[in-house]
């Protein structure tokens, strides 16, 4: 008999909380395969298979929290095990519920394996999971197995498998039958979102300064060189990777919104591991693109593009999310115009990006012209940055921005 176990988590992570069984009791599974998703305070992720056979008994059911190391389960090796094995020992109480819920919340046998960014995809257009061509890995459906669905199927293949298309009027409250309310219980990252952001708020004394951006150049200087760029490197030159290298040199020039507060000592850090918020259907996560400084564009975009795919699909490790020294978060994409930010604690600096706007900008000679602007807004802790570097880094920031050139030259 093969023990199914929680892994390692991360050096900080010591326990999680069983998201979903990927297989009931009696499923046969083959060696890598995920079998069970985790949720824990950064990232969902999943156990996979050690074996190929058959799973034999559940001893923790969906929303059970569990630690490191735990057994949560045993599977038999082997073509030969037999399906559906009676569970015996100690655990018999726990394994009479296990399997219960399990079978009742897991998919069906038939429907292809998923994650959760996947199942809200599939949610959001109605479509059920055996409807679309499985591309991935032991046959998991992947979000871009949807999305080719979705681009190649009209509406009214998925009325004819028998789904109801989207209600395009509210209903109203008195006319439905639903709850006026719903209690759902929050996922353990949005409950560690939730305590951090507090304490972030309690145990720091945020301040934010702002200025403002003009981005033509920066966009003028994608214009002009994206598709020699993504010929060479096999990836589109984004905003992103100019404010990283932005932040990288402002922090530089002034380290102590690098650094962070320890008791009663200050860690100021020689390296630069930046933090870039991902949106994710759990909770907005964090990633990090370690030793910024070294990295090319190129490099930086391709990791922010391999961060933010991955979070979707739920397959960032723990490693991936911890160690960071700044954050940037991009509110624009969803068009926020002006937003202040709570710290990423133990951190002292976060820039927060917004969306582009042309607005009328008055310029050296007088003249007034409709510029491409954005607002951005860096929050610290005072107790550590003061106003000056505060204001004097982000003027840096905007500096750069503005004149491109500064980025290679180095002043």
């Amino acid at each position: 008999m093969t023990q199914i176990v929680v892994p390692t988590l991360g050096e900080s992570v010591k326990e999680a909380t069983i998201a979903k069984w990927l297989k009931n009791v009696g499923e046969a599974v083959k060696a890598d395969e995920p079998i069970v998703e985790l949720e824990t305070d950064k990232v969902t992720l999943e156990v996979n298979a050690p074996a190929d056979g058959v799973i034999t008994s559940v001893f923790m059911a969906d929303g059970d929290k569990v630690k490191v190391g735990a057994v949560i389960g045993e599977m038999e090796e082997g073509a030969e095990a037999l399906a559906g094995s009676v569970v015996t020992g100690n655990t018999e109480s726990k394994v009479a519920a296990a399997p219960a819920r399990a079978s009742v919340e897991t998919k069906i046998s038939d429907e292809p394996k998923t994650s959760p960014a996947v199942r809200k995809l599939l949610a959001d257009n109605n479509l059920l999971a055996s409807q679309v061509p499985v591309s991935g890995k032991s046959g998991r459906l992947t979000k871009g197995d949807v999305e080719k669905y979705l681009a190649s199927a009209p509406s009214a293949m998925r009325a004819d498998a028998g789904i109801a298309p989207p209600i395009s009027e509210p209903v109203s409250a008195q006319s439905s039958h639903e709850p006026r309310e719903e209690r759902v219980k929050m996922s353990k990252l949005r409950q560690v979102i939730a305590k951090r952001m507090k304490d972030s708020q309690d145990s720091a004394a945020v301040l934010t300064t702002f200025n403002e951006v003009d981005m033509g150049p920066v966009i003028e200087l994608r214009n002009e060189y994206q598709d020699i760029f993504e010929e060479k490197h096999g990836i589109r030159l984004g905003f992103m990777s100019f404010f990283v290298k932005a932040v990288v040199q402002a922090l530089k020039e002034f380290p102590s919104i690098n650094a962070q507060i320890d008791g009663e000592d200050v860690i100021f850090k020689n390296y630069y591991n930046i933090c870039v918020a991902v949106s994710t259907p759990q909770g907005i996560i964090v990633p990090v693109i370690r030793e910024a400084d070294t990295l090319s564009m190129a490099e930086i975009e391709s990791r922010i593009v391999d961060f933010r795919e991955r979070a979707l699909e739920g397959q960032l490790a723990m490693d991936e999310m911890e160690g960071g020294s700044y954050t940037i978060t991009n509110g624009g994409v969803f068009g926020s115009l002006m937003s202040t930010q709570l710290l990423n604690t133990p951190q002292s600096g976060i820039l927060a990006m917004h969306v582009i706007q042309n607005r009328p900008v008055v310029m050296e000679d007088g003249s007034i012209e409709a510029r491409p602007m954005m607002y951005l807004a860096q929050s610290y802790d005072h107790r550590i940055v003061d106003g000056r570097e505060a204001v004097s880094s982000l003027i840096r920031i905007k500096q750069i921005l503005e004149d491109p050139c500064r980025m290679v030259l180095d002043v």
